[in-house]
């Protein structure tokens, strides 16, 4: 997509004609324009021609259509005028003003703020302006957050010169640039996106390069995505079975890979056929969320003078994104029951899809996030007996992914998404487990792997070993994402959040004092303090919401039940009117809920079940009602450190963390169970409020 439809200096837009101009926008625009937007062009064209005949001798330049590839919007309008930037945003024929649409334009300065190196020094006023409204700002006040960003103004199109004209009549810091105005439109656009905004904006086209904060992460998420449909190409040509194993360091984006393959390939087709490619995760909301959030884009684009129901968006994003259990279950349902001797077979009798699929599904790729959360044999065995009555079931879950693609009569590749060090759950096989089944199981299958695969935190160091007998097995480096494109405040944040789980009082000071200017931490003993704190921190349409341990079960007093699981689409995607929506600050997620997407401010509810004691952690879990009992399980204590990771790395923009102060009259939340805690926490340097 171009970056936008029309750029000129000034002087030159005064003097291009008004069908010169719009045939510009039009030859730029991807979709047939209609007369709506027709009509909306010649209204902004005439007003902006209006608005800078005072200026015509002033060195400035104007972008109609600006793209700000992080949410997969268009900037009516960016004027780049004295060393200021104005967004502008047009609402043509439009009578009210919306608070939908004021949080719009915000978001773009905030955007530009943020994200684009041209913008970053600079004063950016956000002017919203309903053409018919009569209503005008009559003061322009900078944000309380003193960044250079204008509280949002409003504008008639009669007005817009004077709202104009205020703000460059005030005084601006005299500096030195490090990018002249005149070339912001070359600038460097750096966006960190949240999975959410990286999906929509993949699903709406754009590149992995323009989503992403850095050239170096553009680069190898391409690169990586390549080798991936790369081996596509040469399983597909040879009508063979591949897998790849891609790993990465925390947020480098191996979700977004395996997204961007998915939807790539979508894009195939082969002699009127698609060679269609399944993103699977076992991650439950993580799959909902990206699911409803690309259904309600899709319903957006689509609706566009036509009615498009959200029911039939939703049946096609589904189409390649599932969760693991449904995927997984559709092939159950094709098996021989009961099992005998440990050997699975498909039954005859059930329906055969395809020539070319067999009994497989009808998908030649399988894309499997966070693969080394499957599930070991023992744990999809009792699983599978208890709700759905099979009994002896002989594999792991993915040594039956593996199975079930085998079954294609043509071609398949599975790509295995890996992290290391990440396990909150039980029965989590871990990545030995499908190279065991490729060695003993698969050995015809051809295996590309991460280099990275053989370090330690993946199968104990011992992948190259279990693989050294395994005669297709090829290593690159194309397979691992080595750069994080994680909270662009705070890049250091996870390696703070290490030392500080560590125990590690003088490191975290260290990292702390690198990140607080970028990304502030407070503390607080009060919990509606906490919320008052993040309501006052968000901005536009930033997303704030409170976190809590599944294991908090002292908080009821706080209202908070752990045990009343919140509706994570409501809760990550609906806006503050809306009960279940995070910002209503009423339900609290926990690590479940929120592993693998973010929010852009936190409030970390910390309860009694995870407890500091004299330079180390003690972990609890509260039993029958009446006490806490002490986990003494290695394994347990492993997932509750790694629950407490999770929470403490949600946020992108900052965290209030709040130890409740207890209650001297309840034995289950006595204060000294919460002090030891508070008072670590104040030692490494966060501010209480």
């Amino acid at each position: 997509m171009p970056r936008y439809f029309y750029y000129s200096d000034i002087s030159s837009f005064l003097r291009e004609s008004v069908e010169g101009i719009f045939g510009k926008l039009s030859m730029n625009d991807e979709y047939d324009t209609a007369a709506t937007q027709k009509f909306a062009w010649e209204e902004e064209i005439n007003t902006m021609k209006d608005v800078l005949k005072p200026y015509q001798d002033e060195q400035g330049w104007i972008l109609f259509e600006y793209t700000i590839p992080r949410i997969g919007k268009r900037i009516d309008v960016v004027l780049l005028l004295r060393e200021r930037i104005f967004a502008i945003e047009f609402k043509a024929g439009q009578k009210d003003i919306l608070h939908a649409d004021v949080d719009q334009v915000l978001d773009y300065a905030l955007d530009l703020k943020n994200f684009h190196q041209g913008s970053a020094e600079r004063m950016i006023a956000p002017i919203l302006v309903p053409t018919e409204n009569d209503k005008v700002s009559t003061t322009c006040t900078l944000s309380h957050y003193d960044d250079g960003v204008y509280e949002p103004m409003i504008a008639n199109k009669v007005a817009l010169g004077d709202v104009l004209k205020r703000v460059l009549g005030q005084d601006i810091p005299h500096k030195e640039y490090k990018v002249a105005l005149k070339d912001w439109v070359r600038s460097r656009y750096e966006p960190t996106p949240t999975i959410v905004e990286a999906a929509s904006a993949l699903y709406n086209q754009h590149s992995v390069e323009e989503i992403t904060r850095h050239e170096a992460e553009g680069e190898q998420l391409d690169r990586t995505t390549k080798y991936v449909m790369q081996v596509i190409h040469e399983t597909k040509e040879r009508k063979g079975k591949s897998i790849c194993f891609v790993t990465g360091v925390p947020g480098a984006g191996k979700t977004l890979v395996g997204l961007n393959v998915a939807i790539k390939q979508s894009e195939q087709v082969t002699n009127g056929k698609r060679d269609l490619a399944v993103y699977l995760s076992g991650n439950g909301p993580l799959v909902a969320v990206l699911t409803e959030a690309l259904a309600r884009d899709k319903q957006r684009q689509e609706e566009k003078g036509n009615k498009y129901y959200i029911t039939k968006a939703r049946q096609e994003v589904s189409q390649f994104i599932q969760i693991i259990h449904r995927y997984r279950d559709q092939m159950l349902g094709k098996l021989k029951t009961p099992i005998c001797d440990g050997i699975i077979e498909i039954d005859p009798k059930k329906e055969l899809r395809d020539k070319r699929a067999g009994y497989a599904e009808v998908e030649n790729i399988a894309i499997f996030d966070e693969a080394q959360r499957s599930w070991d044999q023992e744990h999809l065995a009792s699983w599978l007996k208890r709700k759905k009555g099979v009994n002896n079931f002989p594999m792991s879950e993915g040594e039956f992914l593996i199975w079930s693609l085998d079954q294609r009569q043509d071609w398949a590749v599975i790509v295995c998404l890996v992290g290391g060090g990440q396990e909150i759950n039980t029965g989590e096989a871990g990545i030995g487990e499908w190279v065991r089944a490729m060695n003993e199981t698969f050995p015809d299958w051809k295996v590309y792997i991460s280099n990275q695969l053989t370090e330690k935190e993946y199968a104990e160091g011992q992948v190259e070993e279990m693989l050294k007998e395994h005669e297709n097995v090829v290593f690159s480096d194309d397979l691992h994402l080595a750069v994080s494109m994680r909270s662009f405040r705070a890049e250091s944040l996870s390696r703070m959040v290490h030392y500080l789980l560590d125990c590690d009082a003088k490191k975290v000071k260290e990292t702390y004092q690198e990140i607080k200017d970028r990304y502030p931490i407070v503390l607080t003993r009060d919990l509606e303090k906490a919320k008052d704190w993040l309501r006052e921190r968000a901005r536009g349409s930033e997303r704030y919401g409170m976190l809590v341990s599944s294991k908090g079960y002292r908080l009821k007093p706080l209202a908070i039940d752990v045990r009343c699981k919140p509706d994570t689409v409501h809760w990550f995607l609906d806006d503050i009117d809306d009960v279940r929506s995070s910002l209503f600050l009423e339900d609290a997620a926990s690590e479940f809920d929120v592993q693998g997407l973010e929010l852009d401010w936190t409030c970390l509810v910390w309860d009694a079940d995870f407890r500091y004691n004299k330079g180390a952690w003690d972990f609890y879990e509260f039993s029958g009602g009446t006490r806490w009992n002490k986990i003494k399980k290695e394994e347990r204590q492993a997932y509750q450190l790694n629950a407490y990771r999770v929470l403490l790395t949600r946020a992108r923009q900052g965290m209030i963390i709040c130890v409740p102060a207890g209650n001297q009259e309840d034995h289950t939340r006595q204060p000294e169970f919460y002090d030891c805690t508070y008072n670590y926490l104040k030692q490494l340097g966060f501010e209480e409020i």
